[in-house]
């Protein structure tokens, strides 16, 4: 006996989500963050030139520096959380800055503008494979995602054309895990990712379920994932029986007894696809 389990994925946070092919191969959970961009204007009026550097802008952030961060705070498009130790308690580490571009035809765009924020949103979940290793099922079979921040308008103003790349671990829904070990390449080490690993409390289609890391009590574990390619969103039957077979076969191939088995599939929203989730995701008991 054969038994199937689907459901549409819930919506998360956007960005976390996307962050995982993201990006953020993104999502927060699993697929991907909500921080929300400005809807400023892209570009400056035509008489304003960009200036040039101010002497006095602020402090750059540091490259692998750790901070101790809500999920609120994480998914906000600017911070002023202070650095900590990386030996102690933290939950998040950046893994990359750099310089944004956003200077277009002499003239400068605002840092809140949607074509800067899109460039961070497009880098940031980019790099993030980089730094981890792995590839990119790997990254969205975890609970790692990025988040990414920009100086305020005000510290764009003194000068500040920066951007940072923060790896966050989810812990659940809206909600931060500590982050331990050492990050760089985890992806590569079989024995550290497991602990990063996409877990679930309940079966997918269980009100009770929630997506945890593997190394939280779980009952289910998120096996496979199914790609559904790019483009315009298929609509949710296609997105659905595209992953049938796939996710029978994982579901088939994780089991104790190939007669007798349970599987799931979640398969991206319309929204879901539109902050970069294009894939769905295959689950088993564990």
């Amino acid at each position: 006996m054969r038994r199937g389990t689907a459901l549409a994925a819930p919506l998360l946070a956007a960005l976390l989500l996307a962050g995982c092919t993201s990006s953020s191969e993104e999502e927060p959970d699993a697929p991907a963050s909500g921080s929300s961009t400005s809807a400023s204007p892209d570009a400056a009026s035509p008489d304003t030139e960009a200036p040039a550097p101010s002497a006095a802008a602020p402090r750059e952030p540091e490259d692998r520096a750790c901070y101790r961060m809500s999920f609120e705070e994480a998914v906000a498009p600017t911070t002023d959380t202070a650095p900590v130790r990386c030996r102690s308690r933290h939950t998040s580490q950046t893994y990359a800055v750099g310089r944004l571009d956003a200077v277009v035809g002499g003239h400068l765009l605002a840092v809140d503008s949607e074509r800067v924020q899109q460039q961070v949103a497009a880098e940031c979940p980019r790099r993030l494979q980089t730094f981890l290793g792995g590839d990119r099922a790997a990254l969205r079979l975890s609970m790692l995602r990025s988040v990414w921040f920009t100086p305020t308008v005000e510290e764009s103003d003194e000068g500040a054309d920066w951007y940072r790349c923060d790896v966050v671990a989810l812990a659940g829904p809206e909600r931060l895990a500590p982050l331990t070990g050492r990050l760089a390449g985890v992806l590569d080490r079989p024995a550290a990712a497991a602990r990063w690993a996409m877990c679930g409390t309940a079966g997918p289609d269980s009100p009770d379920f929630r997506r945890v890391p593997c190394s939280a009590r779980h009952t289910w574990r998120a096996v496979s994932v199914v790609d559904l390619g790019g483009g315009k969103y298929p609509g949710p039957q296609a997105a659905r029986a595209a992953g049938q077979g796939p996710c029978e076969d994982a579901g088939r191939a994780a089991a104790e007894d190939p007669l007798s088995f349970t599987w799931g599939y979640e398969w991206p929203t319309k929204q879901q696809w539109s902050t970069g989730m294009t894939f769905g995701r295959c689950w088993a008991p564990d």
